[in-house]
């Protein structure tokens, strides 16, 4: 199930007028019920990339479709 998340832009710091984007978060469906897992949120340009342990506070990977694209069919046909 897809759900919205707002993230604050990290260029507002304390700052009570700021921008809040929403992304459209997955689980993969490797995960199961488990809290170890990854989410992706497609975008126009890019794909964000980032952990569920972390999902409000951690780093998210920025890649392009196309370098996405490349990693999914590298795992897909590695043996």
């Amino acid at each position: 199930m897809s759900t919205h998340h707002w993230r604050k832009s990290s260029y507002s710091g304390d700052k009570v007028n700021c921008v809040e984007v929403a992304y459209n978060w997955r689980k993969s469906s490797y995960s199961g019920n488990k809290l170890d897992c990854v989410e992706v949120a497609p975008t126009e340009l890019t794909v964000l990339v980032r952990d569920t342990k972390q999902a409000g506070t951690g780093p998210i990977l920025t890649v392009t479709h196309t370098h996405w694209t490349t990693f999914l069919t590298a795992l897909r046909t590695s043996p």
